[in-house]
This record gives structure tokens, sequence and C-alpha cells, in this order.
């Protein structure tokens, strides 16, 4: 399903989310994270804070509506973002971990996993990863399909 349809199919449920589509997959693993979603184990995502103000790109925002894509860019679901918060990498919690859904679910497997991803994509634009980079941290819930 492209995301326009999706987004249109959804729209027919909730016609207040407008026509404005906001569409992204995650950079690594964008399908076994996507299928993560879209059976509810995965609720929150991290991303490096630095690289949207390299992007001029805003912050995610609370109530604010996301397409889910796969590594094809295929419409997987859609997410209801319900909290953001930026944190300094060595302040995230076990819980936002945990929420994150990935590998065993523990704060060691996201720092070590996390801390590589970002790592790379800072160095790709230039910048120095360290344990005091921010984060900006989502939690989300899907609300299509149901």
């Amino acid at each position: 399903m492209t995301p326009q349809e999706m987004w249109n199919a959804y729209k027919q449920i909730n016609p207040s989310i407008g026509d404005e589509i906001d569409a992204w997959a995650f950079g690594v693993e964008a399908d076994l994270l996507a299928d993560l979603v879209l059976k509810g184990e995965k609720t929150a995502t991290a991303s490096a804070y630095d690289l949207y103000a390299v992007d001029d790109e805003p912050l995610p925002q609370e109530g604010t509506f996301d397409i889910i894509l796969d590594s094809q860019d295929r419409a997987v679901c859609i997410v209801e973002i319900t909290k953001v918060s930026v944190e300094s990498f060595n302040q995230v919690s076990a819980e936002h971990a945990f929420k994150e859904g990935e590998g065993d679910k523990s704060l060691a497997y996201w720092r070590q996993v996390h801390e590589d991803y970002f790592a790379e994509w800072l160095r790709e634009t230039g910048l120095t990863f360290t344990p005091d980079s921010k984060v900006v941290l989502e939690e989300f819930r899907k609300v299509y399909p149901q």
C-alpha cells in the first residue's frame, strides 16, 4: 500500500488528521523495526538531536501522525506521537530502551546499538558522538491498522 492510500484509509476514520503526510522508515533494519511497530512491540524510537539542525528539520511534535514505511517505501502502519523529549545519550532510561522493543530490550543492548548508529550518522555530517550527545526520544502508539 502506498503512503497516500494508507493515509486516505485512515482519514475515513479520523478526518482531523488533515492532508499533510509525514512518512519515514527507520534508518537501520527498516523492515524488522516496522514489523515490531505493527505488532505493538515497538512503541518508541530515538534519533540524534544534532541531525535535526543539520537537515533543517523541526523536532517531532506530540499529537501528530506519521506513516511508518518498510525498506521499499511501502506503508506499514500509522502511529500517533504521544511524547517527545530530549535527553543526553547517557541519561536514556531502561524504560525507554524497553519501549523501543529491540534485541533483548535491555538498556545495555540499546546503548550498544544506538551508540554505533549515532556515531556513524554524526560522523557523516562532520559531527562527533559523545555519551553527552543529545538524543530525541519519541513515544508513539499505533493507530492504524487496528
